[in-house]
């Protein structure tokens, strides 16, 4: 049965947070809420808990996943970001947008895309979900929480928890999250004189971005 830490949305509590940090410490995958959906995150050097991931979406490599960053220095230590691309992620973040960016040296190989070596990276709003990343202390690996079969992403916590009790070890219960996934950019090709590719519009407006 996987544990069910319940938080306030705008006023979390620190124990029980902590406690959830110490669970993705020992290599535990947990459903967290974000400013869109909920997702699914581990730590992003644990090998094992990262194949678990997948398997409970049943995505391969190719897949992106995604780092959740506390704030834009963090996201720009992994990955490959220039002034055109910063500018952009600073209009952007924090909010309810995943940018594709090429990855750097601190991100592990096995998790960036294979062919591409690029990563999905967000800065998240959500308050529960900024503190946990304060207590775990570095960013977390993470995936939308759609499973198998399904249209949306899961919203209830106790729904999620219900569902894959026997497959997470961990839901922080926050409240419903919105059914809408975040908007996804491509940055790779500014690098190159290039426009941003709007890889899926979710949750995050493109309007405030000159999109």
């Amino acid at each position: 049965m996987s544990q069910l830490f319940s938080v306030h949305p705008d006023n979390p509590q620190p124990r029980l947070l902590k406690q959830a940090a110490a669970l993705l410490q020992r290599g535990g995958v947990i459903a967290v809420p974000t400013d869109s959906s909920y997702a699914l995150a581990c730590h992003l050097d644990d090998k094992a808990a990262a194949d678990r991931l997948r398997r409970i979406r049943q995505v391969d490599d190719k897949h992106h996943l995604t780092l959740l960053c506390r704030d834009l220095s963090e996201l720009a230590s992994y990955a490959k970001v220039d002034n055109r691309q910063y500018r952009l992620l600073k209009l952007a973040t924090p909010g309810p947008y995943t940018f594709i960016l090429e990855a750097s040296k601190e991100v592990p190989r096995r998790v960036s895309h294979p062919s591409r070596k690029t990563i999905g990276l967000r800065v998240p709003e959500h308050r529960a979900l900024r503190e946990l990343l304060e207590q775990h202390g570095a960013a977390l690996l993470a995936t939308t929480l759609i499973l198998p079969g399904d249209e949306h992403p899961l919203n209830d916590p106790e729904a999620i928890r219900e569902r894959l009790q026997h497959e997470v070890d961990g839901v922080i219960d926050a409240g419903a999250c919105a059914l809408e996934p975040t908007t996804v950019l491509d940055l790779v090709p500014m690098g190159t004189g290039g426009e941003p590719d709007v890889v899926r519009q979710g949750q995050g407006s493109l309007a405030p971005l000159g999109l």
